[in-house]
């Protein structure tokens, strides 16, 4: 049972406003609560503003991520309409090889209307890996931005970037402090906070006197959005997941989304952003693509669409990171030896899939005490902290490590 749930939280603070924090924010104004969340820079400017959306409900069947597909893609499915997503929808999914030469005929029977018309290139094997029935897409940063509509009157966004959190000498929250925009040093009075800031969640390792180890690395990776061309009425709704491309050193996945434009990713030559790097914000303000990663992305797609060959437009190019642990699984449950701290980070490659049964997940956890939805055992964030490390430090007051051993 978590140290907070005897008590109704009265002042909660979210660090961090991508898909993941604004979705904890949201599950908690449902029932009622008033929530700040203190984003560094603006709501989804992260890889929630800058990712596919694409989620898969069996995808995950048979391991502990299980629930969370289960859980927030049924969430999604009755969310998304009610909070009026025009990006969200089921579209089937195809398993595509490069190749050097158009499909034949059989193929195009076999596969009737799943192949999109803008699928018109050189290829190879192509074969159905989701029917639509278990498999979705949505814009993220639509949703970051219905789910705040929503709740205007209860979620209070800040800017200013987090720099630690102050609890009373029996290691009870009590503030969070953070740097606004002009670099002044601000509080904000808290009894609850929520660290849900992606990669950059790391940093809550110093926050509480290393009650917890949250080892991360930051995967730093190239996407590219294109327009829809004008030589087409409507770009057909099936997603690809296309096999290495040697030739460019990529290994497609494409999403094409309502509004006409095609997103994709998968495109090769990731860097990787150490725990420490993260620490100190690395690429949280600015994240740009690499020219090299665009054009083989480009030429890649190309080849499997002449559409797209003779009259594609880039919309636009980009890069975003996201957090993995070191066993690629989140980190979601409470901070050892504290009252009030909560962690909700690291959710890897699935994190925008996940994002609403994670919202709920911490809700619960908060409120109830526990998570009903979701089993966050196998999440627990203090797996990499040593036992006799744990909830067991010096504790702070107003910041200063004290130094008395508990």
């Amino acid at each position: 049972m978590s140290l907070a749930a005897s008590k109704s939280p009265k002042n909660i603070v979210v660090i961090g406003g991508g898909i993941q924090g604004t979705s904890v924010a949201f599950a908690l104004a449902e029932r009622d609560l008033k929530v700040t969340v203190l984003e560094a820079v603006r709501p989804a400017s992260a890889a929630s503003g800058k990712g596919g959306g694409f989620m898969a409900r069996s995808w995950g069947d048979g391991g502990p991520t299980e629930g969370l597909h289960h859980v927030a893609f049924d969430l999604y499915e009755t969310l998304a309409p009610s909070l009026g997503c025009t990006s969200y929808r089921k579209l089937p999914v195809l398993s595509v090889s490069p190749g050097k030469s158009p499909l034949d005929s059989a193929t195009k029977k076999r596969h009737g209307n799943m192949l999109p018309s803008w699928l018109d290139g050189n290829l190879g094997r192509v074969s159905v890996m989701g029917s639509g029935d278990d498999t979705a897409q949505i814009t993220p940063s639509e949703f970051v931005e219905k789910m705040l509509e929503k709740h205007a009157d209860r979620i209070h966004v800040v800017k200013g970037t987090c720099t630690g959190v102050t609890c009373t000498e029996q290691n009870q929250v009590s503030s969070v402090e953070y740097s606004d925009e002009n670099n002044k040093a601000c509080t904000l009075t808290a009894d609850t906070v929520i660290v849900s800031a992606g990669p950059w969640s790391c940093a809550a390792e110093d926050w509480f006197d290393g009650a917890l180890k949250l080892p991360m690395e930051g995967v730093k990776s190239t996407s590219i959005v294109w327009k829809k061309p004008e030589s087409i009425e409507t770009v057909d709704a099936t997603a690809l997941f296309c096999g290495e491309d040697r030739r460019f050193g990529t290994h497609l996945e494409v999403y094409p989304r309502p509004n006409g434009e095609i997103y994709i990713c998968g495109i090769g030559g990731s860097d990787y952003i150490s725990t420490e790097e993260l620490k100190q914000g690395a690429f949280r303000n600015e994240c740009n693509a690499k020219n090299a990663r665009v054009k083989a992305a480009v030429a890649s797609f190309q080849e499997m669409s002449s559409t797209y060959r003779q009259n594609g437009e880039l919309e636009r190019q980009q890069a975003c990171m996201r957090p993995c642990p070191p066993d690629a699984m989140p980190y979601m449950g409470v901070v050892p030896g504290y009252s009030g701290a909560y962690i909700n980070a690291g959710h890897n490659c699935w994190g925008i899939a996940w994002a609403p049964a994670c919202g709920q997940a911490i809700a619960e956890l908060i409120l109830d005490g526990e998570s009903k939805c979701v089993d966050l055992s196998p999440f627990d964030p203090a797996r990499f902290t040593p036992a006799a490390q744990r909830g067991e430090r010096g504790r702070k007051r107003q910041g200063t490590s004290v130094g008395e051993q508990w």
